[in-house]
């Protein structure tokens, strides 16, 4: 293919992506799961060329950035608290189901090798980023089960890349070794851990001195992807060097950007990040043809493998189901014992975390990077698509029912200061800083107004915080009045501006007032 045609090709998935959120938003479906169906009807669009994904590739383009947007908006706090829980279902979860998996397979192939089964077991184990952070958008739920999924997303990778690894070796060479696999991992974890964290903490002096916002944010961007290689290039995880990077960059850009510099990264990210998931799911949705082709046509591959992967898919589910009941079950008897003060989550709240291991791109990535030749490779790879369609088309749709039927109890976990209660210790520092600077040497009072305006505020938001239920209705009338106002300003400005009376400049200063002005009603009436 050409490269003009490969970036026609580009622009004209970018076109089918707006077009399938867009419909996804209007028929009330998951987005994901619009994208990952679209991109399989045009995959067979006559006189569409073939896509042919390169998985190292893929991994390398989408991972890091993806993996650094979760670790940015993760909770440290939370995730702390709830390490062990998160570091079951990472590790001990993506083991056992490996394991699982492996052995139906041997039971249903016999004369497939070991290490072929346990390759099969590695690639699907590990729900996937991505496809979690699409599912969990569209839902709510309880901080505690929010942050287990989230911090499981971005840690599991690491562990099937590692069994991944060993098993297509045991595959080539008849010989697994599962405590030199497990050895393996905690090398790679702490090796990659080291990376991310000096890598974050470089980041944070360099930033210190950049001093253009441009060239901060651009700095930013790139900052997932120089860990991820680094720590690949070294022979760590670059899954857990991106994933400690992103935590280190996360808890300091509070204090080294800017408000100009947080409104503009924060923009661009976003809309980048949106962009990345579509068309994750998007190529993985374009790659079905050459897996139905791999497997001689959609009626061979149902017809011969649909029994088989149907099996995969339900041991898959039904492994995970049993890992988070065992593992609630045995915090309930350690809190029954006296042994930890941890609570269990409850049929509910099991429940739930069961059913929400939707897999994505790091098992198709895998699945396609099995060498030629690899013993049940087409196998593999047919059954790797069913269980991306099957939990993403039915787990993801079906998750918010299964919320909603679960009666999840009231969140427990709780600040222990309100947001408004906050905003009010803000205000009476704001005010008291104020009041010291309102005065000259001499101690004659020089900003009256401005001390009257944060002592005025400072009074209001704490009397809000104290009836808080009482002033919501009026808070809200207040900014539609607020917006309302902008709305008018906007549209005056914009007459004079066509009017000939202002020049582009006065334009686009008053806009970005109005902007901000409408930005901070926004936020403050949500």
């Amino acid at each position: 293919m050409e490269p003009t045609h490969l970036f026609e090709l580009v622009i004209a998935m970018f076109l089918a992506i707006i077009a399938l959120h867009y419909a996804a938003h209007r028929l009330g479906l998951p987005p994901s799961v619009a994208l990952l169906t679209g991109g399989a009807l045009l995959a067979f669009v006559p006189g569409l060329p073939a896509i042919s994904v390169d998985p190292e590739l893929v991994l390398v383009i989408f991972l890091p950035p993806l993996l650094m947007d979760g670790a940015w908006s993760i909770a440290l706090s939370r995730l702390r608290r709830h390490m062990i829980g998160i570091a079951s279902l990472a590790v001990g979860a993506v083991f056992f189901t490996c394991v699982v998996v492996a052995v139906v397979a041997h039971l249903i192939f016999p004369s497939l090798p070991w290490g072929a089964c346990a390759a099969l077991g590695a690639i699907v184990a590990p729900p996937d980023a991505v496809s979690a952070r699409a599912v969990l958008e569209r839902v709510r739920l309880p901080r505690r089960l929010q942050i287990l999924l989230e911090g499981e997303s971005l840690l599991n990778d690491a562990s099937g890349l590692v069994l991944f690894r060993f098993a297509v070796a045991a595959a080539a060479t008849g010989a697994f070794s599962a405590g030199e696999a497990a050895g393996s991992f905690f090398v790679l974890a702490l090796g990659g851990a080291v990376v991310g964290i000096a890598v974050g903490l470089a980041w944070v002096k360099l930033i210190r001195h950049l001093g253009d916002d441009y060239l901060i944010i651009a700095a930013t961007v790139l900052l997932g992807w120089i860990s991820y290689l680094l720590g690949e290039l070294l022979h760590v995880s670059g899954v857990i060097a991106t994933v400690s990077t992103g935590l280190i960059a996360s808890w300091h850009q509070h204090t080294v950007f800017s408000a100009a510099t947080r409104m503009r990264g924060t923009s661009f990210w976003t809309v980048m990040i949106f962009l990345m998931e579509a068309a994750v799911f998007t190529l993985i949705g374009l790659s079905l043809r050459d897996v139905v082709e791999r497997g001689g046509g959609l009626t061979t591959v149902i017809a011969t493998m649909g029994l088989p992967m149907l099996a995969i898919l339900v041991t898959l589910v039904v492994a995970r189901f049993a890992w988070v009941f065992a593992s609630d079950l045995v915090i309930r008897v350690c809190a029954a014992l006296g042994f930890t003060r941890a609570r269990p989550l409850g049929t509910g709240g099991a429940t739930v975390l069961s059913w929400a291991g939707v897999r994505g791109v790091v098992t198709l990535a895998l699945a396609l990077s099995l060498p030629e030749g690899f013993p049940g490779r087409d196998f593999i790879l047919a059954t790797s698509f069913a269980v991306i369609l099957g939990t993403v088309l039915v787990q993801g749709t079906t998750l918010g029912r299964v919320i909603a039927w679960a009666r999840l109890p009231p969140e427990t976990e709780r600040a222990r200061l309100t947001m408004s209660q906050a905003e009010a210790a803000m205000a009476q520092v704001q005010f008291g800083i104020v009041q010291n600077l309102a005065y000259d040497a001499e101690g004659k009072l020089i900003h009256p107004q401005l001390l009257e305006r944060y002592q005025r505020r400072a009074t209001a938001i704490v009397d809000y915080a104290e009836r808080t239920e009482h002033y919501v209705p009026l808070l809200h009338a207040h900014f539609d009045v607020v917006l309302e106002a902008v709305a008018t300003g906007r549209r005056e400005l914009i007459r004079l501006h066509r009017a000939g009376d202002i020049d582009d400049e006065t334009l686009d200063e008053l806009e970005r007032d109005l902007d901000l002005e409408e930005l901070s009603a926004i936020s403050a009436k949500a």
